[in-house]
Formats: structure tokens, C-alpha cells, sequence
């Protein structure tokens, strides 16, 4: 009954603020798109502190995508900081509370892409990160623009932390996202699940969620 209320009129969010539906998901996508691979790291995929626990399941649908398109990919890495306490505001106290995961105790392999993907780079690119977001002290955007790129086929993790920054830093910049829906993970099932759930309601006009499949059937 509750989603049902819902759904109706005197409860629906106006049009240009809801869930849209304007065609956009038939459209091929071409030269102007490219897959933006977001933190597909060894510290994630491996027993470490923040490993991701089902990231192996949909790393076969991420490197389907990235093999693909190994050109138009660019994988994002997170890098943690180097010591215990290192960073600005908030992030001095997370590198703290996450001192396992700083540099100066984490083994340097561990940062490196998943090997499956790393072996595609080049051609494929990578963009280094000390945040959540791509977009903050990168030069990602004007990468892209400098391509032409207008569209980003989005896959990774964690789809509600970093995963989350760059779809809507991308929004912000005026990209069309499109999530790869088996290709995004997390180690929170709720919150991935509720993400995916706002993706669709709250933001599709500029975010379009498609399987793997369905996005190599519009870009081969």
C-alpha cells in the first residue's frame, strides 16, 4: 500500500523533476562515449580492510566492457593517503581511523588495477584520485572534453561511495550517464540497492540504468 500511495498523482514529483523517459535508451551510443571504470583496485578485490566481497561477480561484466572499448576507457584508482593522519578536515581522521590502509602499511600492489584490466592499460587510461570524486584535482573533464566526449557508460565500486561521486559530478558537468547495472558493486547490499532505486526515480533524465548486454548491443 505504501508503494502504491506513491505512485499517485497528488504524491508524483512534477515531470521535470521525476523519473523521466525520453527515448534515451534506445539511442546508439558512439564516438562521443566512454566507459569511465571507477576504483576496479587489488585492495578491493582482496581481503584487506575494505574489500568489496562481490566484486569478483561483476568484474566479468566490467572487463566485457573494457575490452570492448579498451581506447574509450579510463580506469580510475583511489589512492589512499600515505601516512596515518594525512589529508585536510575529515580526511585526516578517516586516514587515521583507516591507518591499515594508508601507504605506509599497505602493500604497494594492492593500489594497482584487478589484473584483467590492468593488462588493457594502454590503451586504456588511467586517472589517480586522493578523494571519492574523479573530478577534484584531476584533469578527467578536460580529458573528455578535449575527446568530445558527452557520454559515460559508468561501472565499479563502491556504487554509494565513489561510484556515487562521480555519476553525479558527471551530472553536474553536463555528462549523460549510463550505469552498467551488473557492473557496479558494493560492500553494502541496502545502500546499493537504494541507490539504484534513486538512480531510476530521481535522476533519469540525465542517468539511464542498462545491463552490460544492453549497453554492447547500442556500442559495439
Amino acid at each position: 500500500m505504501k508503494r502504491a500511495a506513491m505512485e499517485t498523482e497528488t504524491t508524483r514529483a512534477p515531470p521535470s523533476r521525476a523519473r523521466a523517459d525520453d527515448g534515451s535508451a534506445g539511442e546508439p551510443l558512439g564516438q562521443s562515449c566512454v566507459h569511465l571504470c571507477v576504483d576496479m583496485q587489488r585492495m578491493f578485490a582482496e581481503p584487506t580492510d575494505w574489500q568489496t566481497p562481490w566484486m569478483p561477480r561483476v568484474l566479468p561484466h566490467v572487463r566485457r566492457l573494457a575490452e570492448a572499448h579498451p581506447d574509450r576507457t579510463v580506469f580510475t584508482r583511489f589512492i589512499p593517503a600515505a601516512r596515518p593522519g594525512e589529508g585536510r578536515g575529515t580526511w585526516a581522521t578517516y586516514s587515521a581511523r583507516w591507518s591499515g590502509m594508508t601507504r605506509a602499511a599497505l602493500d604497494p600492489g594492492l593500489i594497482e588495477l584487478v589484473p584483467d584490466l590492468a593488462r588493457l592499460v594502454p590503451p586504456a587510461e588511467v586517472i589517480d584520485k586522493t578523494v571519492y570524486s574523479p573530478w577534484l584535482e584531476t584533469d578527467l573533464d578536460a580529458r573528455l572534453r578535449a575527446r568530445g566526449v558527452d557520454t559515460l557508460v559508468v561501472t565499479g565500486a563502491e556504487t554509494d561511495v565513489c561510484v556515487l561521486a562521480a555519476v553525479l559530478g558527471g551530472v553536474d558537468l553536463g555528462y549523460r550517464i549510463v550505469l552498467a547495472t551488473d557492473g557496479l558493486c558494493s560492500s553494502c547490499d541496502e545502500a546499493h540497492d537504494a541507490l539504484m532505486v534513486m538512480y531510476r526515480m530521481r535522476y533519469g533524465h540525465q542517468v539511464l540504468t542498462l545491463t552490460t548486454d544492453a549497453i554492447l548491443e547500442r556500442w559495439p
